[in-house]
């Protein structure tokens, strides 16, 4: 019995789609990696605890959730979420795949928001800013141009 729940477990893990709700943020790590490498996109990482951390919802509301940022991430972004909720159910391991992010990236609070290339060389890191989406992208921008002279 404990061998088919562990199968049925593996099997459910690649049954979960690649993307969030919005079809536009992965939630596999390496399925973003592997997207990255192929477009030659930047990767955003999202460090959120998108049900309970007030600046990450501020910041899913204010940004994330708008046409402005949604055009410039689909053309220049390639998105990852690692989400840690409080009230949602998620799989263990999409649970064990973002601590392990979360430690490897010395995560130390919510949001961390993390520019990174499809070989985790960190470009930039950014969080929560007022300025809506406009303001948001410019900041991307700004650390991706650090990282090409």
């Amino acid at each position: 019995m404990k061998k088919f729940l562990a199968l049925v477990a593996l099997c459910s893990l690649f049954a979960l789609p690649a993307f969030a709700a919005d079809d536009s943020w992965s939630q596999d790590f390496e399925a973003a990696k592997k997207a990255a490498k192929e477009a030659n996109k930047p990767i955003l990482v999202d460090f959120t605890g998108s049900d309970w951390c007030r600046w990450c919802i501020k910041l899913d509301e204010e940004v994330f959730a708008k046409d402005a940022f949604k055009t410039y991430a689909k053309d220049n972004l390639i998105l990852f979420k690692a989400d840690f909720p409080r009230r949602s159910t998620q799989a263990d391991a999409i649970k064990a795949q973002n601590r392990k992010l979360a430690e490897q990236f010395k995560v130390e609070g919510f949001p961390t928001i993390f520019l990174i290339d499809h070989n985790e060389k960190i470009l930039g890191q950014l969080g929560y800013q007022p300025g809506g989406p406009e303001k948001y992208v410019e900041g991307i921008k700004a650390v991706l141009k650090k990282n090409t002279k």
